[in-house]
């Protein structure tokens, strides 16, 4: 494992809205996530685990404090920059998805690669070849409702792991899934690790957290805790 961070929180804090309204997300967290290292996310509801993603992902900005990826400040960067940004280094499995009905799942796959100006053709193989790598390729020209919860959790986590994305951002990945496929996508989080990836992985059930080398506690958006897991037992 590499111990060059891939993504790093220093000193970040998110608070929403101004003034008495003023409700802190996230206060003052600082963690590094390195190449080739998997760390779970737990604590309960509201305590900031979402937030957390959001700015490691540079899908929301950290109201002080910082969060550098891949060496460059998400503070420094324009709108159009921050996009072009998470489009080729991020992957993301949101928890409610953010699949577009109107495509396939192929489509669905294929559409942030072909964003970044993948060309079709490259696009569309590296997209059946994850769809193939969680078990979907029978039914890659089928639409969002044509197929299960569970099909479409995985289809979405297709979608992050295409490509060549060093960091992958999973809210919750196995929430519609039963314990084997879980355990399959669990898997697939590790193998992209050992190839070079860092995974942040919201998670509130300990048999996933296992899966990682470390598990960072939140509660009322701090870190109050954080150990080794890797429980070779657990898995």
């Amino acid at each position: 494992m590499s111990f060059d961070p891939v993504v790093r929180l220093a000193d970040a804090s998110r608070v929403h809205g101004d003034g008495p309204q003023a409700v802190p997300a996230l206060r003052g967290v600082s963690l590094d996530v390195a190449a080739g290292e998997l760390v779970a996310v737990m604590g309960p509801s509201g305590s900031g685990k979402s937030t957390l993603l959001n700015l490691a992902g540079g899908l929301d900005r950290a109201t002080s404090g910082d969060v550098i990826v891949e060496g460059t400040p998400l503070s420094s960067l324009s709108a159009k920059e921050l996009a072009g940004l998470r489009r080729r280094h991020v992957g993301y499995v949101f928890q409610d998805l953010n699949l577009i009905p109107s495509l396939t799942a192929l489509e669905n796959v294929t559409l942030p690669r072909e964003l970044d100006g993948v060309r079709f053709k490259d696009a569309r193989r590296e997209a059946m070849e994850v769809l193939t790598e969680v078990g979907l390729e029978e039914i890659a020209d089928r639409f969002s409702d044509e197929i299960s919860g569970g099909q479409r959790q995985r289809v979405a986590i297709a979608r992050a792991l295409a490509g060549e994305r060093r960091l992958i951002l999973a809210d919750e990945p196995t929430g519609a899934l039963d314990t084997p496929t879980g355990d399959e996508i669990l898997q697939l989080l590790r193998t992209r690790c050992d190839a070079g990836a860092a995974v942040l992985l919201v998670t509130h059930e300990p048999r996933y957290a296992a899966w990682a080398d470390r598990v960072v506690f939140l509660r009322d958006g701090e870190i109050t805790d954080s150990t080794s897991a890797a429980l070779e037992s657990a898995r």
